[in-house]
């Protein structure tokens, strides 16, 4: 199966084909992928080079020309290096932009915590007006970054992260980036799994009589349904993130903000793993493989003893 990355370069060149106003910025990460698109339209795919702090700069200076920007590179290059130009160059002016981050918080290990970024969503979370899209499989990236894009239908204050992984569930689901998915319906607690985390939490939650909803755009935060689904079942929630654990606790205690209810943030935890190994031994060194998380949801949710679905 393809990765959400290898569907990226295609699906921005078709957009690119079809608006005048879609532009590409790239800093040699991903730059080759653009080849035939840049052939095509060499005045609207920009590498400029190792500079990324200029990278945001100049997709904001697109935007300022009325044009719909894609910014690309790695997470840990494209939010926390120009965090700085971030939040002036896009947030200050006003502009936005599509910023589509590959490697996510552990995709490629032997890279080292400088190509790891597990906090680029809570970083993102301390900027106003973000849409923050976590697609779980390569046809939802794809479908959810022609949502982000929408030629035709631009915003000039827009600002969309896109956030890839080489992690993906197996079966796509329909997202319209908007609203969460209710997968599984029970009545002992409420387990949100955000994109790729889907698959091990379904397996995790087997036979426990809890809903399980699907997340794959979390900014805007869908309190509608966090709040219907607690209301169906106990107000407890467990959080389920592919990036540091808790990014999304206070948007759910603010959704319940008026019922008594608990919740847990499970994730990447703050601690550097500082060996390299292979992206399977990173999830299960932040307790997030199927195991795992059995062990700590059903801790949370029941003492251990959540009762099994009729």
């Amino acid at each position: 199966m393809d990765t959400m990355r290898d569907r990226f370069a295609p699906a921005v060149s078709r957009m690119l084909d079809e608006d005048p106003r879609v532009a590409v910025v790239v800093a040699e990460i991903g730059a080759a992928a653009f080849d035939g698109a840049r052939a095509r339209h060499p005045d609207r795919v920009i590498n400029v080079g190792i500079r990324e702090q200029l990278l945001i700069g100049a997709g904001a200076g697109l935007a300022l020309t009325g044009m719909r920007p894609v910014v690309h590179t790695f997470a840990s290059f494209l939010v926390e290096r120009p965090f700085e130009q971030v939040k002036l160059d896009l947030g200050h002016q006003d502009v936005g932009a599509v910023l589509v981050s590959a490697a996510a918080s552990f995709d490629w290990p032997a890279g080292g915590f400088t190509h790891m970024a597990p906090g680029d969503v809570a970083l993102l979370d301390t900027l106003d007006g973000w849409t923050v899209h976590v697609p779980g499989h390569p046809d939802e990236a794809e479908t959810l970054l022609r949502h982000a894009v929408r030629p035709g239908d631009l915003t000039a204050d827009d600002k969309v992260y896109v956030r890839l992984s080489v992690q993906a569930n197996s079966t796509a689901l329909p997202v319209d980036g908007e609203r969460f998915l209710v997968v599984r319906e029970g009545r002992c607690g409420v387990v949100l799994a955000v994109g790729p985390m889907l698959d091990a939490v379904l397996a995790a939650t087997e036979g426990l009589d809890v809903t399980v909803l699907y997340a794959t755009t979390v900014r805007p935060f869908d309190a509608a349904a966090l709040r219907w689904s607690a209301e169906q079942a106990t107000a407890d929630v467990v959080l389920v993130e592919p990036y540091l654990a808790g990014t999304s606790t206070a948007a759910a205690n603010d959704a319940l903000a008026d019922v008594p209810h608990r919740v847990l943030g499970l994730g990447v935890g703050r601690r550097e793993l500082r060996r390299y190994g292979t992206v399977e031994e990173h999830v299960a060194a932040h307790g997030l493989d199927a195991g795992s998380l059995r062990e700590r949801i059903g801790a949370f949710l029941a003492g251990g003893r959540v009762p099994v679905a009729e």
